[in-house]
């Protein structure tokens, strides 16, 4: 196998982690926020007054 120079490993090593980074980024804001407006929902809450 031959041997790379310290210089392609460097630009392969960048390749791959623009390409990783760049689909993480495009995943992540890929995503519709619209669903913000349905989480509103009520916690009813029994108090209970104890007497002992």
């Amino acid at each position: 196998m031959p041997q790379m120079m310290p210089m392609e490993w460097t630009l392969l090593y960048i390749t791959f982690l623009m390409t990783f980074l760049m689909f993480n980024i495009m995943n992540y804001f890929a995503q519709s926020p619209n669903s913000q407006q349905k989480t509103k929902k009520f916690i009813h809450i029994n108090k209970t007054n104890w007497k002992w």
